[in-house]
């Protein structure tokens, strides 16, 4: 058991229930609903896959971040979870939970930790439903695990890991990993690509200033023959314009103009990936791409980028991780954090 602080106490499910093991088959997965969330989840899928190599395995998802189950190689199928059009409302949500009574699983197992996730495999008739004591829905589950404080404090890699121990399924910790599909001809240049992902969903407190990610940029193409791309979504498409603004040289700006799946193929291809934290980074990560990871408001002992190719930007300040969307006072976190030590970190990893 991994010491967290001086605790050591293990994980306990309510009742002392322990998966019947050797009679589930069909094991249908509740997804998280973010990209970066969901690839912390590989770890304590692929623990699944190693302890049902028969069984099947189907993810529950939202649209968006399909392609990173399916891209893990580790789970037979993905049903979408579209609650924005076809399982909208009460009556999309009875839908979804007669196609899942269909299916006739044996076990859910909720990766996400909200009480509708609960809802819908109890309306499902699914008979075993395990998953973390959250959100006021332990009577709603057969196996609740008790969260305690500790495993807040681990990454969220571990944290899905613990939860999957204490069920009694063997779990040991590897490298969140997912493999590109077939490259997509984007008319993309010959020769070394960087990549910066200066975006992220949830608020500009995660985001690095344009200004600076423009100056990186023109350090950057001065310094290495290479060429700069820029990723993101449609929301991120003002700050790269920006970006683009201030800078020098010619960027190529595929914000908001790919798919995650066509995104993860052309960061394949990548010599180095410079990001906020973001979904993204832990794409780069489970690629094995090199990665300079820029943090402000948010923690990266629990959220960091993990592989041997990385480095963290981060400048611990009073109030940070204040984990808020936007910033009440400053930006110190992220005004304290300068452009040469961020080109530092990449001509290291570059190297």
């Amino acid at each position: 058991m991994e010491q967290v602080r001086g605790l050591t106490t293990p994980l306990t499910v309510w009742g002392k229930k322990t998966l019947p093991i050797s009679k589930i088959k069909k094991i249908l997965i509740r997804g998280t609903n973010w990209i970066g969330d969901a690839v912390m989840t590989l770890p304590a899928l692929k623990a699944l896959r190693d302890n049902f190599p028969q069984g099947h395995l189907t993810v529950l998802a939202k649209p968006w971040v399909k392609e990173i189950y399916l891209l893990s190689h580790l789970i037979d199928e993905v049903i979408l979870y579209d609650d924005s059009h076809e399982h909208r409302g009460l009556g999309g949500r009875l839908k979804l939970c007669k196609r899942l009574k269909r299916e006739k699983f044996d076990l859910a197992l909720l990766f996400q930790n909200a009480i509708e996730a609960a809802l819908i495999a109890f309306f499902a008739r699914i008979p075993i439903r395990a998953g973390y004591d959250t959100d006021g829905r332990l009577l709603l589950l057969t196996h609740a695990v008790r969260r305690r404080r500790y495993v807040l404090h681990l990454h969220q890699t571990r944290y899905y890991l613990e939860m999957v121990r204490a069920l009694g399924i063997e779990a040991e910790y590897s490298q969140p990993r997912i493999f590109p599909p077939e490259p997509v001809n984007l008319n993309l240049p010959v020769g070394d690509l960087i990549g910066i992902a200066p975006g992220a969903q949830y608020g500009p407190a995660k985001r690095w200033f344009p200004d600076r990610f423009a100056a990186l940029s023109d350090l950057l193409l001065d310094t290495f023959a290479s060429h700069i791309i820029l990723l993101g979504s449609k929301a991120d498409r003002d700050v790269t314009k920006e970006i683009k603004k201030q800078s020098r040289h010619t960027l190529i700006d595929l914000a908001g103009e790919t798919s995650l799946a066509e995104a993860v193929a052309i960061m394949a291809q990548l010599r180095v990936f410079v990001t906020n934290d973001s979904g993204l980074m832990h794409v780069a990560c489970a690629l094995g791409i090199p990665v300079v990871a820029i943090f402000g408001s948010t923690d990266p002992t629990t959220t960091g980028p993990v592989g041997d190719r990385v480095r963290i930007i981060h400048h611990p300040v009073s109030c940070s991780p204040c984990l808020k969307t936007h910033c009440p006072t400053d930006f110190r976190c992220m005004d304290q954090i300068q452009v040469e030590e961020v080109f530092s970190a990449v001509k290291d990893l570059w190297e």
